[in-house]
């Protein structure tokens, strides 16, 4: 049974310092509140600080072996919460039980995989002439995770930073904070050595920058909005602390004449609407031949009129609600604007889904005739909205692509791989995808501009959390 009243430090379930504070965690489904949890304090952070920094000096130490073998307990005891984690994952932010149990669940799961293939052969030192190249564990890590995709953002931080032999101080979302204590339980139960990993629930402007601006925390892990994300970087400045961070995006997904249209354009949507559109990387901008403008909006939407929004647990629900008040009246302020700004308003619009009453659902929505100035097609949405521009060849595509300060993702689809991998090479962005393939788990993510800094995921998530130190005549 999950404790939502204590944090996990050093090694035992701790009630907070000195706070009594707590938040209410709703139901977006109902609208209700589910329960309570507590909220941390500056000296809970301290106190967690303390505790991995003196693990840090044992854990550090340790040695490929032994960190494989604490991996692989994570790994076991993981699979067996498998449906908690989903079920937690699903009232909490509102995504389909099935989808959350595989897709939500499934991704932390993957990445603790992929972690353990890649410390089992990654080479910590090298020669470079008479010096010897070592790669070294960073210290105390802080990580701040969101609430749209839960456990493959703790578990892509978690993982890497264990292979490395960092410690670390995991603040999760407020708004989905069971399947990150479920987590904490499975680590309990893997055996991971005490101050290692630390939890605490709280609030960005009182955990989250006490552990920014914390001098015994070396590096701010963050994945969040843009503009949280600058907040993190100018409170770690002064400690000089490396920061590494997975921010905002406004995705363009160009679709070049000669693509497979019919694949494309119902391939692009559907991205968009998964996870009721909250996904950093989805692709919200489509960006078609003019030409095609109207046949491409027909496909468009046949697909949102055939996604249904309705009851994470209900039979045939595609997507659930979005996660809060907050975000629902965001979203609605945005689809109101596209109108008012001039697209064209081809499926969805404002207010609930048909035969909805309560909850913070989403109509699929879907805009054409959106020209990149619009504030639908600057501004991050965050749900099930999709905007569809028209250029009048191929350079003025890949110009309206990067005309955004956001750089996380772009997709590209086109009739050959050749053609595809060409004008992905001119899309100023951290990941592009090819003709509907998706991400390889193993291969790095993360943003150009204002979509962050640093990199997640296999080889290049294990590099974050490692120093490189060059001894000179040791070879």
């Amino acid at each position: 049974m999950v404790d939502r009243s204590k944090f996990y430090i050093d090694g035992a379930w701790v009630s907070p310092v000195s706070s009594k504070k707590t938040t209410k965690v709703v139901n977006p489904a109902t609208e209700e509140s589910m329960y309570e949890i507590a909220l941390g304090s500056k000296e809970d952070v301290d106190k967690a600080v303390a505790a991995a920094k003196r693990a840090f000096e044992t854990f550090s130490r340790t040695s490929r072996e032994e960190r494989v073998a604490i991996l692989e307990k994570i790994i076991a005891a993981y699979k067996a919460r498998m449906n908690d984690i989903g079920a937690a994952i699903s009232d909490e932010m509102g995504a389909p039980l099935p989808f959350a149990e595989k897709f939500q669940a499934g991704a932390g799961l993957g990445h603790l995989a992929s972690t353990l293939d890649v410390l089992k052969q990654y080479d910590f030192e090298e020669p470079i002439g008479t010096a010897v190249v070592v790669r070294e564990p960073v210290g105390v890590i802080g990580m701040i995770t969101p609430w749209n995709w839960p456990l493959n953002q703790i578990a892509c931080k978690v993982a890497p930073a264990i292979a490395a032999g960092c410690t670390m101080i995991l603040k999760p979302s407020e708004y989905t904070p069971t399947s990150a204590l479920i987590f904490a339980e499975i680590l309990h139960e893997a055996g991971v050595p005490k101050g290692v990993f630390n939890l605490i629930n709280g609030l960005g402007p009182d955990v989250g920058a006490a552990m920014s601006e914390h001098p015994d925390i070396d590096m701010i892990s963050f994945t969040g909005s843009t503009r949280a994300g600058i907040d993190v970087a100018q409170r770690a400045a002064p400690t000089v602390k490396r920061v590494s961070q997975e921010l905002g995006g406004k995705s363009p997904n160009i679709i070049l004449e000669d693509a497979d249209l019919e694949k494309a354009v119902k391939g692009g949507v559907a991205h968009v609407f998964n996870n009721s559109g909250q996904s950093c990387n989805a692709p919200t901008r489509m960006i078609v031949p003019l030409s095609k403008m109207q046949e491409v909006s027909a496909i468009a939407k046949g697909v949102a009129d055939k996604t249904k929004a309705g009851d994470p647990r209900g039979e045939g629900t595609n997507i659930g609600p979005v996660v809060n008040r907050t975000q629902w009246d965001k979203i609605q302020a945005l689809i109101q604007k596209g109108i008012d700004e001039g697209a064209t308003l081809v499926a969805g619009g404002p207010g609930l889904p048909e035969g909805v009453n309560k909850g913070f659902y989403v109509r699929p929505t879907v805009f054409a005739n959106v020209t990149n100035d619009m504030t639908i097609a600057r501004e991050e949405i965050f749900g099930p909205v999709i905007a569809i521009l028209g250029a009048k060849n191929e350079d003025e595509a890949v110009k309206i692509a990067n005309d955004t300060p956001y750089g996380l993702a772009g997709y590209v689809s086109a009739g050959s791989v050749e053609k595809a991998r060409e004008v992905a090479r001119k899309i100023r962005a951290g990941n592009v995808n090819l003709n509907g393939v998706p991400n390889e788990r193993t291969a790095p993510f993360g943003g150009y501009k204002q979509s962050g800094n640093g990199r997640e995921w296999g080889k290049y998530g294990l590099e974050e959390y490692l120093e490189v130190k060059a001894i000179a005549g040791a070879a």
